[in-house]
Parts: structure tokens; C-alpha cells; sequence
């Protein structure tokens, strides 16, 4: 059987360390990555889209990209128990016409005992924003990994 390490139950240090997994992950842009990171089988609820099992969730996540362009991701550690962590978001992208946005959102994700996320749950709001608006450039340097990033 696959692991992904780091597996529950989580502590404060391993649900930090499989939060800026994620977001590693999801700065790739790499939908066929992002994918192995779920169980064969699980479950999605994306804003108003539902997607099961790792072919859909590549479709979804290919078409997301697609649409969200020069995307940037920031995953922050909201709680955790057990198998489960909730998680505080923030990405930036542009749109084909080149207006920018903003997206803030939370995400609810459940591990099998091998460290694969079988649900995830979120729900996301998008705020337009200016180019000069902007504050994330990126994958998230080393230097501010396990710090906060403000709401705004």
C-alpha cells in the first residue's frame, strides 16, 4: 500500500508539515501530482463543482488552471483532530482578460490511515483585485514557511 507521510493522527507539527505539502503541491500547477496525493476513490466539493476519484479530480484541476492563470497559492493550518485538518486559504490569478483576483477560502480534508485525503470540502469567495493589489508572487519562499499570511 501507498503512504504519503506525514500520517494521522496528526500532531500540531505534523498537520503544519501536511498543510505546506499541499500547498507545495498545489504551486506546481501539476494536475496529475496534485492528484496522487488523494486516495483512488475521493471525494470533492470545489465551490459548486463535485468531483470523485483522481480522474475527475485532474480534469477539475486542469480546467482550474486552464481559467486561473499565473495561479499562487497560500495554505494556512486551521485546526486539526485526529484524521482531519481545516485549513485557511488564499491564491491569486488572473482571468483570460487579465483582471486579477483574489480567492480566500477553507477547506476540510479526511485521511485514510495512509496519509491520502479521502474528502475535501471548499468552499471559496473571490475578490477582484488590481496588479498592484497583489501579494502573492509564487510558491512561497523558505524564509516564510509556518508564518502566518494576513487575511488582507
Amino acid at each position: 500500500m501507498t503512504t504519503r507521510p506525514p500520517l494521522p493522527p496528526f500532531t500540531a507539527t505534523t498537520a503544519a508539515q501536511k498543510v505546506q505539502a499541499a500547498e507545495d503541491a498545489w504551486n506546481t500547477r501539476d494536475p496529475g501530482r496534485v492528484a496522487l496525493a488523494y486516495t483512488k476513490d475521493s471525494v470533492w466539493r470545489n465551490r459548486d463543482m463535485f468531483a470523485t476519484g483522481r480522474d475527475e479530480i485532474v480534469a477539475l484541476l486542469t480546467d482550474k488552471w486552464a481559467r486561473e492563470r499565473d495561479y499562487a497559492l497560500r495554505k494556512e493550518l486551521w485546526a486539526y483532530d485526529g484524521n482531519r485538518i481545516a485549513v485557511r486559504f488564499q491564491y491569486e490569478s488572473r482571468d483570460a482578460e487579465g483582471r486579477w483576483w483574489r480567492s480566500y477560502g477553507n477547506e476540510l480534508w479526511e485521511f485514510d490511515a495512509a496519509g491520502l485525503m479521502a474528502r475535501r470540502e471548499a468552499s471559496i469567495n473571490d475578490v477582484r483585485i488590481t496588479e498592484a493589489e497583489r501579494r502573492i508572487f509564487g510558491p512561497r519562499p523558505e524564509s516564510e514557511r509556518g508564518v502566518p499570511f494576513p487575511l488582507h
